[in-house]
């Protein structure tokens, strides 16, 4: 099978993040500890602006590696594994730049906590998404708090609880997850390169300053995150979630 990546090119004071798995742009821990590490490094860069986006026209992302999930074998793993899509939201946080999310796709679970910890989100028409894990026995625990600022504790309980039911794009923008939503990826990709080329000129001290701004009251979430990664690590062991992770996975 092909391998995935995270891929970075700068130009005109933007960067952009790419990442890229062949089953939907899902995440295995490999990928994030990458995009993790990528995002980190382009904090300390000459780039005023960061774009994270996926590859293809479908999914944005799928969330957690299935393979990886059902491997899981004890606490220390499942918290290793958890720990990435942790280090990731801590990543996107604590970088003083602004971030803008590229969503053209469907979006479930960790996709949802990548888009919810990006600064400005646009996303399609397609970009409906999902918060499934309550219903592979785990729970969104990791990126909850991520979600829960963004759409507030109604929208998140909502979408946690029914986590067999995908919510449109349009009730991801009328919830504050998303900022835009385009008809077409065209479309998108049209005010994407817009907005991120007018930011690109203005002051980065001024926006790094705004970054603060937005993201007070989160300055305990390096330790939050890692707790709550714990929890979805001791969760995953359990048969209910062997048994409801092998069932999708087998789809």
């Amino acid at each position: 099978m092909e391998e995935g990546y995270v891929r970075c090119t700068s130009e005109n004071n933007i960067s952009i993040i790419e990442f890229y798995h062949p089953l939907s742009n899902s995440m295995p821990g490999y990928l994030l500890k990458e995009l993790a590490d990528t995002i980190n490094n382009e904090g300390v860069t000459d780039s005023r602006i960061i774009v994270i986006r996926t590859a293809g026209s479908k999914a944005f992302c799928a969330g957690a590696s299935f393979n990886e999930l059902i491997a899981v074998s004890n606490e220390e793993q499942g918290l290793a594994f958890f720990s990435g899509f942790a280090n990731v939201i801590n990543a996107m946080r604590k970088n003083p730049k602004l971030i803008i999310a590229r969503i053209q796709g469907k979006c479930v679970g960790g996709g949802v906590g990548i888009a919810s910890a990006a600064d400005y989100v646009f996303a399609t028409e397609a970009a409906d998404i999902k918060l499934s894990e309550l219903a592979l026995g785990i729970g969104p625990f990791v990126i909850g708090p991520s979600v829960e600022r963004k759409i507030g504790v109604a929208a998140f309980s909502e979408l946690s609880m029914d986590a067999a039911s995908w919510r449109s794009a349009q009730w991801a923008k009328e919830k504050g997850l998303f900022n835009t939503v385009s008809g077409t990826i065209v479309e998108m990709d049209e005010k994407v390169n817009a907005f991120a080329g007018t930011l690109a000129h203005y002051s980065p001290e001024a926006m790094g300053e705004m970054k603060k701004v937005f993201w007070e009251g989160t300055e305990n979430w390096d330790t939050l995150l890692k707790e709550r990664a714990a929890v979805s690590g001791r969760l995953v062991l359990s048969q209910y979630a062997k048994n409801a992770i092998e069932k999708v996975r087998k789809k």
